[in-house]
């Protein structure tokens, strides 16, 4: 599916071969450009709703027929529609399985813990900042655990693996792959499968069922190419339970017994409005 969609031609062992020939850097580096344009294309369909310059490139004859090749089924209801109404029910169908109350956030934190701004949302953060990715704001508020935005610094560090290849750092390409795989194990690969199970199961737009096939497709080839074993924590559930709030504290800090006893002599000058009448 994925490879029809890159345009990638498997590549076979002669007779007698043993082992398939190892691509040259220039070869390898066009394939993670490639890969990258997919990443891209599912931020683009999940970071916020569909922009009109993002329609525009969906919608060119050659990005249809690529989408038809991978397999991926999109109805009439985008290919007929006359630009302005689908942009303006994109619109409307991203909000109502986004973003309003009874929707399912493309957020990490929320579909592994119940509540946006968790641990997942600050390890991004710090991640991105130690690798130079800083998020712009758009139209809205963007979480740095989102769907889209995750997708998006993957694709990043696959641009930076390319042209590390074109320069033949060997070293650097390295460090950069074993930085994807990290990242896939540690964030997206915990919970874009059964995310997108529930996306393709809730969405009425084929727009919106498509992507996330094209997600759940895609994260499983990626997971299967790069060696890694991690566990899908999302499950697709239609309602993830609040995990608790941890306070943290100094168990060691000591503590003022005197302070109760301040807070108590306190209260009792407080004039009350019974006192006042």
């Amino acid at each position: 599916m994925i490879r029809d969609l890159l345009g990638i031609e498997e590549v076979e062992a002669a007779a007698g071969e043993t082992s398939v020939p190892v691509a040259s850097p220039a070869a390898t580096a066009a394939e993670v450009r490639e890969r990258a344009a997919v990443y891209r294309l599912l931020s683009g369909a999940f970071v916020e709703e569909p922009s009109r310059e993002f329609l525009d490139a969906v919608r060119t004859p050659d990005a249809q027929r690529r989408f038809a090749e991978a397999g991926l089924r999109l109805d009439d209801d985008f290919t007929g529609a006359p630009f302005d109404e689908l942009a303006e029910t994109l619109a409307v169908e991203y909000t109502t399985l986004f973003a309003a109350s009874g929707g399912f956030p493309p957020v990490e934190s929320v579909r592994l813990y119940g509540r946006f701004k968790q641990e997942p949302n600050f390890d991004t953060m710090q991640l991105y900042k130690r690798h130079g990715f800083v998020l712009q704001p758009g139209r809205f508020e963007v979480f740095a655990d989102q769907l889209g935005v995750e997708l998006m610094f993957v694709a990043e560090l696959l641009e930076r693996q390319a042209a590390a290849l074109d320069r033949e750092d060997a070293k650097g390409s390295r460090r950069l792959d074993k930085d994807i795989k990290r990242f896939w194990v540690q964030h997206p690969g915990r919970w874009v499968r059964g995310y997108a199970g529930l996306v393709q199961r809730a969405a009425h737009h084929s727009f919106y069922r498509e992507m996330a096939r094209l997600l759940d497709g895609f994260a499983a080839e990626e997971i299967a190419a790069m060696g890694l074993a991690v566990e899908d924590a999302d499950q697709a559930r239609l309602v993830v339970p609040k995990a608790e709030i941890k306070v943290e504290f100094d168990p060691n800090e000591p503590v003022c017994n005197g302070c109760v006893g301040e807070a108590l002599a306190a209260q009792e000058k407080v004039q009350t409005l019974h006192d006042l009448r």
